[in-house]
Order: C-alpha cells, then structure tokens, then sequence
C-alpha cells in the first residue's frame, strides 16, 4: 500500500533518458492528436469536443445545477413569456423579399455554377406550397390534383411539366404560380405568367367566397383561394418593384394590406417599406413604422435598421466622432445612437455586411430572426438606402460595437430584447449554402483548452527535444523534479510511521 523512500530512490535510478525521451515524445504525440481533433471540431461545430461533453454529460453527474432550472421557481410570468418567445423566434421564417428561382437564383447558377439555395430551404418552400396553395378537395379538380402532386415532386423539371399539364385541362392559377416561379428566366416573363394567374385566381377566390359558409370544405377551398391570389399580387408588386416601377409596386402593397388586413404572417409591410425607401420617402416609412414597430408585434431586422437608419439621417450627415467626443452627444444624436444600438442587439450579424466587412450572397427563401441569414436578406436589399444616406454608415461603423459592452453576457441576459438565442447558428448553417462562412454570435474564441492543449504540446516536445540532446542533464533535472513532487508524500508518511507501532507499520509497508 505505501511504498518506503528507498524504494522510491530506487525506481528513480532505474529510469534511463529512453524512459524520458518516450515519455515526453508519447504526451508530445497525444497532446497534438487531441489539438488536430478540437481544432477540427471547434472549426465545423463552433465548439469545443470537450467543453460540450463536459457540460452535457460530466456536469450533471458532478452534480452540477442548470441556472435556467435553479431560476425557473424564481421567474416571474414575464420571463417566462420571454422564454417562450425566446423558443418561437428559433423557428424558420418565409423571407418576405425572397428572389425568383427562375429569374434570379437559377441565373446565378448558371453563370457561377453555385447552388445559392440549400435542400433544406427548398424542402421548406415545398412545404409552403403545399400549405398555402392545396386543400383536401384538390381531388375533385384535374387541374388541382395535378397541381398538389407537383408541389411534393422533386425535381424541378417534372414540377414544370406538371404545371404545362395542369394547364392543358384548365385555367389553373397555380399552375402559373409555378411556371412564373421556376420556369421565367427573366422578371418581365415572370410578370406576364403573374397576371395570367391573377386572372385565374382572381374569378376562383370570386365563387369560393360566395360558397365559403356552406360547410368546412368550402371555407377550406376560399382560404387556399386566397392564399393564393394574396401570393399572386404580392409577387406582382414584387415584380414591378424589379422592373423600375416603384410608385406603382407601392400602389400595389398599400392595396393588397388594405384588402388583407389579417394577413400579416406574409409580412408585406417590410415590402413597402423597402420600396418607401427607394422612393425616398421617408415620412410614410416614418408612419410605417410607427404601426408597425409595436412592442406587441414580433420584431425583424427590417424594422430595428429602418428606425435606426432614420434616426440616423437626422444627425449623420454632421456627425463627427471627434467633435461629438469633445462637446458630448447631443440629444438626437444619442436617440440615433441608442437606436442604432437596439437593431445591433436584435441582429449583431448585419453591420458586417452594411459596412462591407463580409461579402454579401443572395438571400435565402427562407431567414431566422436575429440569425445570419435574416442579416443577409436585409443587408441585400437595403444597403443602397444606407448608402444613400450621407453619414449614416459613417455612424453606423463609429457606435455598433458599443452594444457588445452593454451587453457581456447576452446568451444570458439582454438590455432591450430577450437573451441572443443560441439555436440560430445551428438553423443558419441549415439555410446557408456551404460556400458561404456563417457568422456566429457571440463571437467564439478558441477555448482554452485548446490553448492549454497547444501549449503543452510545445512543452513536451521541447523536453523531448532537450532529453535528446542532454540526456544527463534533463536526467538530474526529472529526479529533483520527482523528487520535490513526491516530497510532501514522504513527509506524510514519516509522520504515520513516527506514530504508528513498529510492527504495524512493517505490515503496512509489507502489503
């Protein structure tokens, strides 16, 4: 059980410089082995093996308590809506400003030969579709039944086949939805197949209405109907936003909010207010806003840019760093500033592309509030208008790091909005074509045991190295080491044998 000291000079003497020299070379072997892997995982999952391992499962079995549990018998009904919400703003939302796959992704791919759209974003469209423009009746339609196949086939060749056929039998709105969608190569033909469905649409959305009290069925036929003609005039105003025609794609959006005022899952308000700005009229995107950038309603990066960016436009054009650190922020320029700070702290991701840190790419079809792919879709479409604006980017580039210094923690905590959701990354990397570097919030560094693991790693093979060279030297060295290391031990054991008996003593150290 207890080794004597003698014993223990003993071992020490036996040991050569080859003992060391492995030793060493072994930890030096494994301690790179282990750096290769965390570096390589860190790189692909944004984390460290270890620390993931540690604090699933280690953690739990150390006893080790998690703060959102500890808290929960603590938390008012406020936080726990705020972690509720915090859970429902993780889930995937249909990109309002998405592009045309026909016209525009399509165009893209054939010219750089990149894939701009994931299987996942796809997937998720086709289940959009299918949602908005099917109903359990389709069957008793030729035109509809072929339609709902369509919209579950894969292959995009076969879709536009089966909306050709579709057509064939019948005036089918969705049908052109289809081929406007993927088969256009250009805006103009996308418009023109848009109005035929407009058409079609239009006269079915007409009877379902007069029949949609008569029974579940009906009610289920007008409210695909009007999903379906709400898509078609929304993609129209689109179309003529792309076309150069932006009072009239207003027109369009204010029309179609007014003849829909329940429908506000489509979010067609940050339509308008992207073609608002365009026009430069910022009064109506003022009064936008103002209906819109309700505390009650969710929030989107649209709304928190477009408020700083006109709190920005009354003080950026005179704005200086130096001279505002002098005489202090006047009272519009702290508004500017505070709202700059509120859309960084809902969307940190969008900077980088406003101030062109990180290339842009084409949006995704589908975005995650407050992730990288939402910064994407907003950075897009709105970076002309920053840019418009004299200083506004200027500001913008001098105050958005401040909001990180506000908020330390925000995993844990947040100033004006719930705690950064951790799930974004995860679903961005989902959306995001794999060409493209997704941006992670808050920013992870290397951890620190990847930074312990390099260093001993360089430790080891430095000592390996020496052992080799002075093999006599580093052997004096690692027996004073060892020495010292086990010296409390054998004071330890001087004292027991001091107290115990002789012969019990003898017996210990025989065992």
């Amino acid at each position: 059980m207890f080794g004597t000291e003698s014993s223990l000079s003993m071992f020490l003497n036996t040991l050569t410089p080859k003992f060391y020299v492995a030793l060493t070379g072994t930890s030096s072997l494994i301690s790179g082995l282990i750096l290769i892997f965390e570096w390589w995982y860190f790189r692909k999952y944004g984390t460290s093996f270890i620390e993931q391992v540690s604090v699933s499962h280690l953690r739990p079995l150390l006893g080790g308590v998690d703060n959102n549990s500890s808290n929960s018998s603590n938390s008012s009904n406020g936080d726990s809506d705020s972690n509720r919400q915090s859970v429902s703003e993780c889930k995937v939302w249909r990109n309002p400003l998405n592009l045309f796959r026909g016209a525009e992704y399509n165009r893209y791919t054939w010219v750089t030969g990149r894939e701009p759209l994931t299987y996942y974003d796809m997937n998720l469209s086709a289940q959009d579709h299918q949602t908005f423009f099917t109903c359990d009746s389709d069957h008793l339609r030729p035109a509809d039944a072929i339609m709902q196949k369509a919209w579950r086939e894969r292959n995009p060749q076969a879709r536009i086949s089966a909306a050709h056929e579709a057509l064939e039998i019948n005036e089918c709105a969705t049908a052109y939805i289809l081929l406007a969608e993927e088969e256009a190569t250009t805006i103009a033909e996308a418009e023109k197949l848009f109005k035929q469905a407009l058409k079609a649409g239009d006269g079915c959305y007409r009877r379902s209405q007069q029949l949609q009290h008569h029974g579940s069925q009906y009610e289920a036929q007008h409210r695909r109907d009007t999903n379906v003609l709400v898509y078609i005039k929304r993609r129209l105003a689109m179309c003529a936003r792309r076309l150069g025609r932006t009072r009239e794609a207003v027109k369009m959006m204010r029309d179609l909010m007014k003849e829909f005022p329940l429908l506000s899952m489509f979010n067609i308000h940050e339509n308008l207010l992207e073609a608002l700005l365009e026009l430069q009229a910022y009064a109506d995107v003022q009064a936008v806003l103002a209906k819109y950038d309700d505390i009650s309603l969710p929030k989107s990066a649209t709304i928190c840019y477009t408020a700083a960016l006109l709190k920005a436009r009354a003080v950026s054009d005179k704005f200086s760093p130096e001279a505002a650190s002098r005489r202090g922020l006047s009272t519009a320029e702290m508004n500017a500033v505070e709202a700059i700070h509120r859309a960084v702290e809902f969307n940190p991701h969008v900077p980088k592309y406003l101030l062109e840190m990180k290339s842009l790419i084409l949006p995704p079809e589908h975005i995650l509030k407050r992730g990288d792919s939402e910064a994407i879709a907003y950075a897009f479409f709105h970076l002309a208008h920053w840019k418009r604006v004299e200083g506004a980017l200027n500001l913008l580039h001098c105050t958005w790091e401040g909001t990180f210094r506000m908020i330390p923690y925000p995993l844990e905590k947040g100033h004006l909005f719930y705690p950064y959701p951790i799930c974004t990354e995860t679903a961005d990397r989902e959306l995001l074509p794999s060409f493209h570097e997704v941006s992670v919030y808050p920013k992870k560094e290397l951890p620190f045991f990847i930074l312990f693991t390099a260093g001993l790693c360089s430790f080891t093979a430095m000592l390996a190295l020496l052992t080799h060279q002075f093999p006599e030297l580093m052997g004096v060295f690692a027996k004073a080491f060892l020495s010292t290391l086990f010296a409390p031990l054998n004071f330890v054991m001087e004292k027991v044998e001091s107290i115990l008996p002789s012969s019990l003593w003898h017996q210990l150290t025989r065992i």
